[in-house]
């Protein structure tokens, strides 16, 4: 039975300006509402080299599918198990661990990738249908916003800052257990330099669920009134551009501004910040000489060493699209490195 209701390719088709998870939501109200039976696909927790970060999810009905839990045996292996609770008028909530090691002793998910995650199967009714509404409307209107599951099946959203820290409270094994998740983009990429670079950059990070601002100096200018990928443009003097952003574990920032003096001028404004990630493109021989006179300003060793710059991954990119390529690989490595 198919649905007329995003399938998952329509994952590879979802406007950048709003989160991938929002594809879930609908298409779980659009099985409650046809009379379709579906279920929710949760990773609740995971470490190592998962294959699914904790907070991927799926909805799964009968005849389709929306989402990934990480893919390949375990993922076909938990949507064939929602399916037949389904299809069994099942309404138990599951959460299992999977451990991906083929030696392991119990709780094996069929891969070998090292990593582990427990997993949450959770059937929906038409009594979470107003949660799935304040939960898509949520993500819609890019509202700060949380989410709880309970192990009685209970679905629960609220706006504002979640009540305690996202992720699985209490054991996979016991009842009291409950998921907590913080809705929306969790990570901020500021371009600073709205370009063709700053947009061919955007057009990458617009699928690696960043929410994305874009700011230059200039007014009027094409390639930033025609960026249709950010979820916000700003036009401001870069030595204004301190008070501006944010800065905190999740916040990253690209310096890419059309010349080496506005790019030292915003780069000032930033050095020393406590940012996820703050970057700034330019030659080998452009980047020395900012180098040298940051140095004889008073800026420190350390400070600098936490600049990335030159910019992305040195894979002798020239073209602005071969450098958001570069740059995007590098934001990646930053965001998924192990954090000590």
């Amino acid at each position: 039975m198919q649905l007329d209701s995003p399938t998952t390719l329509d994952l590879f088709n979802v406007s950048p300006s709003v989160p991938r998870d929002l594809l879930v939501w609908q298409h779980a109200m659009a099985c409650l509402r046809a009379g379709i039976p579906v279920s929710l696909l949760l990773v609740a927790r995971s470490s190592g080299s998962s294959p699914g970060r904790q907070g991927f999810k799926m909805s799964v009905a009968p005849g389709s599918m929306v989402g990934s839990i990480g893919g390949g045996i375990m993922e076909h292996k938990f949507v064939e198990l929602a399916r037949r609770g389904l299809s069994e008028g099942r309404r138990d909530v599951l959460l299992r661990e999977q451990i991906h090691r083929g030696e392991a002793p119990h709780n094996r998910s069929g891969m070998i990738c090292s990593g582990e995650q427990t997993l949450l199967l959770l059937p929906l009714t038409e009594a979470h249908l107003p949660t799935l509404r304040f939960v898509a409307e949520a993500l819609q209107q890019h509202r700060p916003a949380w989410l709880r599951c309970t192990a009685a099946g209970e679905l629960f959203a609220a706006d504002g800052a979640p009540p305690l820290a996202p992720g699985l409270h209490g054991s996979a094994t016991g009842e009291d257990w409950q998921y907590i998740e913080r809705l929306g983009f969790r990570d901020q990429l500021t371009i600073v330099g709205g370009g063709h670079v700053g947009l061919a950059l955007s057009q990458v990070v617009a699928n690696l669920d960043f929410r994305l601002t874009v700011l230059d100096n200039r007014a009027g200018l094409n390639t930033l009134q025609l960026n249709p990928y950010a979820h916000e443009k700003r036009t401001l003097d870069y030595a204004a551009l301190g008070p501006a952003l944010a800065d905190g574990p999740h916040q990253y920032v690209v310096v890419m501004t059309f010349g080496y003096r506005t790019d030292a001028v915003a780069l000032r404004q930033l050095i020393g910040r406590p940012f996820a990630y703050l970057g700034v493109m330019g030659s080998a021989a452009k980047i020395a000489t900012m180098r040298q006179e940051l140095l004889a300003e008073g800026y420190s060793e350390e400070q600098l060493a936490r600049v990335h710059a030159p910019i992305g991954l040195p894979i002798h990119s020239r073209t602005p699209e071969e450098i958001a390529i570069s740059v995007a690989a590098e934001l990646i490595r930053v965001r998924n490195a192990p954090r000590a």
